[in-house]
């Protein structure tokens, strides 16, 4: 009988604890009440008289040892209450390591980066030999620039250059560059570019070279015309 008496507090004791230690920490008054109950069991078992001090003891002991131990999962995200840093998430939302929901990232602001000032260079506009008159090659390149010159019209203003190379005199190869870009001009505006988006129309001649005179390649990289856009 003595045997018995030892034997069934220890074991009703440890089952109480073993039961405790799956609850989660808000569980506590719950465990705190069956331990109290099994404390009076345990005290009956040595006398009536120790009910109650059984009751008191054991309840508390359950219900710190549940405090201390319970690591339950009171939100239902998936994260054990004693990691849980965002507590009460609300369910369905998707949760991290933390049990918190993810920052989501920073918009990013693209900005749209408008180029003040650009320049068309035309090369492969040739003329008429030793002329200002535009060949029907010539035209069709142009066509595709006033295309261009046409959404750029409304809102830039166009300055256009003619450019020469060394052959000839100074005097000549102005005047001629002079009357390239006039003729450039003149058939973009023929083409739909409005003739209020042009504020200059000049001739720099050989004056602004871009490459060496002295090649055949160097040459013809410095007979151009040039269309400036100021947006």
């Amino acid at each position: 009988m003595s045997i018995m008496r030892t034997a069934l507090p220890l074991v009703l004791l440890t089952g109480l604890l073993t039961g405790c230690a799956g609850l989660q920490k808000t569980d506590w008054p719950t465990c705190a009440a069956v331990g109290g109950v099994t404390g009076a069991a345990i005290g009956a078992t040595e006398s009536s008289a120790y009910a109650g001090y059984g009751a008191l003891l054991v309840g508390g002991m359950a219900g710190a040892y549940c405090w201390v131990h319970g690591d339950g999962d009171e939100d239902g995200d998936g994260v054990p209450d004693s990691r849980d840093k965002c507590p009460h998430t609300p369910k369905g939302v998707q949760v991290d390591a933390n049990g918190c929901p993810p920052v989501p990232p920073a918009a990013v602001v693209e900005e749209v980066v408008v180029v003040k000032e650009e320049t068309i260079v035309i090369r492969d506009v040739h003329f008429e030999f030793d002329s200002a008159r535009l060949t029907a090659a010539d035209k069709t390149k142009l066509d595709t620039i006033a295309t261009r010159l046409k959404q750029e019209a409304p809102s830039a203003q166009l300055r256009v250059s003619g450019h020469t190379d060394s052959v000839g005199k100074d005097a000549y190869n102005q005047k001629l560059s002079e009357k390239r870009a006039h003729s450039v001009t003149d058939y973009l505006i023929g083409a739909g570019v409005p003739r209020s988006a042009f504020v200059s129309v000049t001739g720099a001649g050989e004056s602004h070279p871009v490459a060496d005179n002295k090649t055949a390649e160097g040459r013809a990289l410095n007979r151009r015309t040039e269309i400036q856009i100021n947006r």
